[in-house]
C-alpha cells in the first residue's frame, strides 16, 4: 500500500491550484504555494512535479485517473508526446467487442 508523504501531496495540491486558476506549473510557483500554506517540503519536491508535469496536459490526466486507457496513455506520452496521442486516438477509435473479457486474461471478477 503507498501512503503519499505531506510534502507529495503539498506539491499535488499546489499543482491542481495552479492548473485550476489557468496558471502555468513551474518549480518556484509550487514552492511559493506550499510554503504559503507553511508546509515544510525538501527543496527538490517542487522542481521535481514541475518536471514531471511540463508539456502534460493537467486536466487530461485528471480526467484519465482510473481508467483503462490512462497508464498506457501516460507511458506512451513520456515516451513520445506526438506518436502517443496519435495511438491513444487510433485506440480509443477500436470498438470493444463483447466477446473480450477478463476471462481472455486468464482470471475473472470473483476469481
Amino acid at each position: 500500500k503507498m501512503v503519499a508523504s505531506s510534502a507529495e501531496l503539498a506539491c499535488v495540491y499546489s499543482a491542481l491550484i495552479l492548473h485550476d486558476d489557468g496558471v502555468e506549473v513551474t518549480a518556484d510557483k509550487i514552492s511559493a504555494l506550499v510554503n504559503a500554506a507553511k508546509v515544510e517540503v525538501e527543496p527538490f519536491w517542487a522542481g521535481l512535479f514541475a518536471k514531471v508535469l511540463e508539456g502534460r496536459n493537467i486536466g487530461e490526466l485528471i480526467a484519465n485517473i482510473g481508467s483503462a486507457s490512462a497508464a498506457p496513455a501516460a507511458a506512451a506520452a513520456s515516451a513520445s508526446g506526438a506518436a502517443a496521442a496519435a495511438e491513444e486516438k487510433e485506440e480509443k477509435k477500436k470498438p470493444e467487442s463483447d466477446e473480450e473479457s477478463d476471462d481472455d486474461m486468464g482470471f475473472g471478477l470473483f476469481d
